[in-house]
């Protein structure tokens, strides 16, 4: 078959079955002479009834080819606007054939794929969990190039397009069908063309089925055009409400938001012309790439077991033991009981265990509520979850995760103790966020098949597992954990052993060195907000007062007691000087504790701890913002260097991924270490010189930075 398949039966309607080289149908240099050819070919047909785009592939098509797209650079971008220009015109001219044209949508039809769908006049969906649609370019940091911004405002209306536009909403067939973005759902795959042409033949006679709503006298848009007061308002309004959660730090929502005013403001072929400029704009600039790099490439390469050991056979957990039914391990629980495996959730009473099976009873409630769930999936998730205070529930678990406090003995103990209910081939996991996984393995008697395995709060919102390997564990084992958090629906990084291994290392970078500013006498509400101008979704210091500055402090102390760290190791010392002094001294160690930490709480809301000023803010201490925002965002970059450098990070999609799904970092980035790369990695080692000499030795670029350069590579 060739690349586009023209068929044309009896009754003079022509089946274009798209079935590109590759795996996915994709907007790239084959799909432009495909296209073209095809086009051509059905303008200078003698007879036509009407026109199929159907897809042999799983996917009906994928969008445009990234791979093209992320290497696009400023001075190209004029040769590159004349292909876009091309392209975006094969689907104006589909708009323009004399025939009803219909889109048979056998699979997900997401960016470029659904913008042909919405060129098309008509849309037939097969009703099944593998179709959906929708144009996501948004969290690639690009907005739909080929029409979807224009055409889905003509269809929808701007209020109700944006959300799909802004948000990058991805929906299944029959709540596409709902919406209004597709036109009707067949049961089975087999009856999308035949369905077609039914209707492609019922359409004889009206010489209306061939033009779109927007190409029709006196069409007027859903809603209404930027004449009608309240589009006009919304208009006027929504450019602040978006500021207000992208912080002008993501230009692609904006150019989106710009573009569909557009759209109800000027003549549809203009728009289409305007859409393509801001595209233009967006496709070279560095929080593209960093977002395409990230979101698409590594999370790919992530998801899609890029750490995983090689030749070793996937596994599935059918039971899972989970000791510790506290925050943590009622999370474990919910996660794994909702994927369908039977747990047991133990505790030291089998009234704390009831708690923790309590939470996900909570949660499925909630569902309930949302219309997600419903009475009986409630019981048969909660009917996996067997709470229990007897460590002979826990015989023959495939994996037992441990999920108690963060103490070693505390942990060896329960190792010891528990370990041998294990089944034969049974793997140990520790959820810890700091401890050596070699030294807690050293209680085990198996340490080959003992592996760190640190979820995130809340375990059933965070996406991301941090996965640890001690220097004894082996590839089996690793595979295991990593299929185990695949089938918890989880993302997966591997990481090596080290304290605080990798997220925990470099988030407490940010955090102390956002209280080494405090303890300078820089304003704390200043050090706040600029971490959120950097896209902290909240301030340093309010984070660190929710995850409790007493259990940083508790934390640090067990290290030095352990021999784990030098009490003289401290590259902030003001920082733990001013922890220690409000946690002992003041009883502010954090809003868990109820006194409060950097801020006080009340029913009112929150304000820095009248106090703090009193203790630390120097007025007349001259810091500019640019070196507050660049501490707070180097001191995370340069621990994912060091990370790197020293072999705890594998590879640099685990660290970028890491730092996105784990830790907070700013989405623009596309992660600590692909920021590198388009800030400049000279640029950044000057940078990292200018806060070195004004702020101290953790500012000097790591090694592995000039050590790219020399040898003119990126951090890919």
């Amino acid at each position: 078959m060739s690349v586009f398949n023209y068929d044309k039966d009896n009754n003079d309607i022509v089946t274009i079955t798209m079935n590109m080289t590759g795996p996915v149908n994709a907007m790239n240099a084959e799909y432009n002479d495909a296209m073209r050819t095809t086009i051509e070919r059905l303008e200078a047909e003698p007879a036509l009834t009407g026109v199929i785009f159907a897809s042999t592939k799983k996917t009906f098509f994928a969008g445009g080819d990234l791979n093209d797209l992320v290497q696009v650079e400023a001075d190209q971008i004029e040769d590159f606007f004349k292909e876009g220009v091309e392209t975006k015109n094969f689907l104006r001219r589909i708009e323009k054939l004399p025939a009803p044209v219909v889109a048979a949508i056998n699979g997900a039809a997401l960016g470029g794929g659904f913008e042909i769908c919405l060129s098309c006049n008509y849309r037939i969906a097969w009703d099944s969990k593998a179709v959906i649609v929708g144009l996501p370019e948004v969290g690639l940091g690009l907005l739909p190039g080929a029409g979807g911004v224009v055409r889905l405002t003509n269809l929808l209306g701007l209020e109700k397009a944006l959300p799909y536009l802004l948000e990058g909403k991805k929906i299944k067939a029959a709540k596409a069908l709902s919406e209004g973005l597709i036109n009707e759902t067949v049961d089975t795959v087999d009856e999308l063309v035949p369905r077609a042409k039914a209707w492609i033949l019922a359409q004889k006679g009206d010489d209306t089925a061939a033009l779109q709503p927007w190409d029709q006298k006196g069409f007027k848009v859903p809603g209404g055009n930027i004449k009608s007061p309240k589009v006009a308002q919304l208009a006027s309004m929504a450019p602040q409400q978006l500021m207000q959660k992208t912080r002008g730090l993501l230009p692609a929502p904006e150019r989106i938001l710009e573009t569909a005013v557009e759209a109800v403001t000027v003549d549809f072929d203009t728009a289409l012309r305007i859409e393509t400029r801001k595209f233009m704009s967006l496709v070279p600039s560095a929080v593209a790439k960093n977002m395409i790099t990230a979101f698409f490439f590594q999370m790919g390469q992530v998801n899609g077991g890029a750490s995983r050991p090689e030749g070793i056979e996937r596994s599935e957990v059918t039971k899972v033991g989970v000791i510790g039914a506290g925050m943590m391990g009622q999370g474990i629980a919910n996660v794994s009981a909702m994927a369908g495996i039977e747990v047991v959730l133990k505790d030291v009473s089998l009234e704390a265990a009831e708690k923790g099976k309590a939470y996900t009873a909570k949660l499925m409630d909630k569902a309930i509520q949302r219309g997600r769930a419903d009475e009986a999936k409630k019981e048969s998730v909660l009917n996996l979850i067997k709470a229990t205070d007897q460590d002979t529930d826990l015989a023959g678990c495939d994996l037992i995760i441990e999920a108690v406090f963060e103490k070693m003995e505390l942990k060896h103990q329960i190792t010891r103790s528990t370990e041998g209910q294990l089944a034969e081939d049974g793997v140990w996991g520790s959820n810890t966020s700091t401890l050596p996984i070699t030294q807690l393995a050293e209680a085990s008697a198996n340490p080959e098949k003992f592996i760190g395995i640190h979820f995130f709060s809340p375990v059933d919102k965070m996406p991301l597992v941090e996965i640890i390997c001690g220097e004894k564990t082996s590839d089996e084992t690793l595979a295991k954990a990593f299929d185990f958090v695949r089938q918890i629906r989880k993302t997966p990084i591997v990481v090596n052993d080290s304290l605080g291994f990798f997220t925990s290392r470099t988030f407490t970078s940010q955090l102390n060195e956002a209280a080494q500013m405090v303890a300078e006498g820089i304003n704390p509400l200043r050090v706040d907000n600029l971490g959120k101008a950097i896209g902290m979704p909240v301030g340093p210091l309010t984070i660190y007062d929710e995850i409790s500055m007493r259990l940083g402090m508790e934390i640090r102390e067990t290290q030095i007691s352990q021999g784990l760290i030098s009490a003289d190791d401290d590259l902030r010392p003001l920082a733990t000087d001013l922890i220690n002094t409000l946690v002992k001294e003041y009883n502010h160690g954090g809003r868990y504790h109820g006194d409060g930490g950097f801020y006080e709480y009340s029913d009112a809301g929150k304000i820095i701890w009248p106090k703090l000023h009193e203790l630390y803010y120097k007025p007349e201490l001259k810091v500019s913002d640019d070196d507050i925002k660049d501490r707070l965002l180097f001191s995370n970059v340069i621990e994912s260097l060091k990370c790197l450098q020293e072999g705890v990070l594998r590879s640099v999609a685990d660290g970028n991924i890491g730092s996105l799904l784990g830790i907070g970092a700013p989405t623009w980035t596309g992660g600590y270490l692909q920021f590198v790369n388009t800030y400049g990695l000279q640029r950044f080692i000057d940078r990292c010189d200018e806060l070195a000499e004004k702020y101290g030795d953790r500012f000097k670029t790591p090694a592995i930075v000039a050590e790219k350069l020399e040898a003119g590579e990126l951090f890919n």
